[in-house]
């Protein structure tokens, strides 16, 4: 079994916030606002999962992401489903997932280009405890007043469709080659599965739970990594020391002992659960 803890990056973004999740050291006056806080191997190990905090203040852009297939295709490991657990967010926040009606091609490309792919966006509201598991190829935007952890395919792959007029580079062309613009319904939580252990996802390509306080095993293979996020308080996996704020990346099985108020979420890959 080896458990380690991993380095923080911390992501200056013009739609970021100066307000943080407990855990994190709010930006100081002069620095600019974080958008993301990424978490990666202290040797730059390639991983199969990414995960990330975001923090936004304004839309993110329009955008898609191939599937394995496609990203292979273009040079990279891997595809990029992902997964959103919103920690919190403001009583007008919404994330736009998938067209409101199924669009071709051609009206998908027009309206990235005329602006109206933002009223053809599907936008959900969303509240602290939501859950969105959002497969590749799905068109999305997270909107502003939102602090979520996602956690995804291991790639830095985007391609943008739209970005509201902001100076920034957009990959039409590769987005609408891989877009399935259409309605996307979210599936229900699943709910618990057993005492303390909440099903939040169950993707085609990782497995998310949502663990309260207590001790309990993890059960995964020596080949099989995990991620342990706590959102909340602290606690340890087989002697190593885990707080808010970090992020653990374990292979092996082992025994996580969590304090009475722990909020704590697991990530692992793979369609089905330990």
């Amino acid at each position: 079994m080896t458990a380690i803890l991993l380095e923080t990056k911390r992501v200056a973004k013009p739609w970021g916030r100066r307000q943080l999740w407990p855990g994190f050291a709010d930006p100081a006056p002069a620095e600019e606002p974080v958008g993301e806080i990424w978490f990666a191997a202290p040797d730059g190990a390639d991983a199969p999962l990414l995960v990330k905090y975001l923090f936004t203040s304004e839309r993110l852009s329009v955008q898609v992401h191939p599937d394995d297939a496609a990203a292979r295709a273009a040079g990279y490991p891997r595809g990029k489903d992902e997964a959103w657990v919103v920690l919190a967010a403001e009583p007008d926040s919404t994330i736009a997932l998938g067209t409101l009606r199924p669009l071709t091609q051609d009206e998908l490309r027009a309206a990235a280009l005329d602006g109206s792919i933002e009223q053809l966006l599907d936008w959900k509201p969303v509240k602290a405890g939501d859950v969105i598991y959002s497969p590749a190829g799905t068109v999305h935007a997270i909107g502003a007043g939102i602090t979520l952890v996602e956690v995804q395919q291991n790639v830095d792959l985007t391609y943008r469709l739209y970005d509201y007029g902001r100076p920034r580079e957009l990959h039409l062309e590769a987005a609408v080659a891989v877009a399935d613009a259409r309605l996307f319904e979210v599936p229900p939580v699943p709910g618990e599965i057993a005492p303390g252990r909440v099903l939040l996802a169950e993707g085609p390509k990782f497995v998310l739970e949502r663990w309260s306080g207590g001790a309990r095993e993890l059960a995964i293979t020596a080949n099989t990594p995990a991620w342990l996020v706590p959102l909340a308080s602290e606690g340890s996996f087989d002697g190593l020391a885990w707080r808010a704020g970090e992020c653990v990346e374990v292979h092996g099985p082992g025994w996580v002992e969590a304090s009475g108020d722990a909020d704590l979420l697991v990530a692992y890959p793979g369609d089905r659960r330990v």
